[in-house]
């Protein structure tokens, strides 16, 4: 099946594979501190993907959105906890948050899919 979370996980390695292949030294640290900012440290990693989520929701990043929910339900988060940080985005960010919290209840329900076809 190619999905359009198929489509978006090979376009983003394409692409980031082909950003990196230039070699671009500050191209790369900021990539290197992107990877950095989520792991674990006085705040778990999961934590910090619930961060980026609520971030990226108010930002209106629908690709970053995706990026964050598939860390999130990988790293266990539930309906419901998802759900809770997307309120707090939409309170933060106001009314035009919600076509981007349309699209984050696609991209769960999406994911919740792909892993009841595991």
């Amino acid at each position: 099946m190619n999905t359009r979370l198929d489509q978006f996980r090979a376009y983003r390695q394409r692409m980031n594979q082909r950003i990196l292949s230039t070699g671009h030294l500050g191209i790369k640290r900021f990539f290197n501190l992107d990877t950095k900012a989520y792991e674990d440290g006085a705040l778990p990693a999961s934590t910090k993907e619930l961060l980026g989520l609520v971030a990226s929701a108010v930002l209106r990043c629908n690709d970053c959105i995706d990026y964050h929910l598939i860390q999130c339900v990988d790293a266990g988060f539930t309906d419901e906890e998802l759900h809770e940080a997307l309120n707090v985005a939409l309170v933060v960010g106001g009314s035009i948050v919600i076509p981007h919290l349309r699209h984050a209840f696609e991209t769960i329900d999406l994911l919740r899919a792909e892993r009841q076809a595991i």
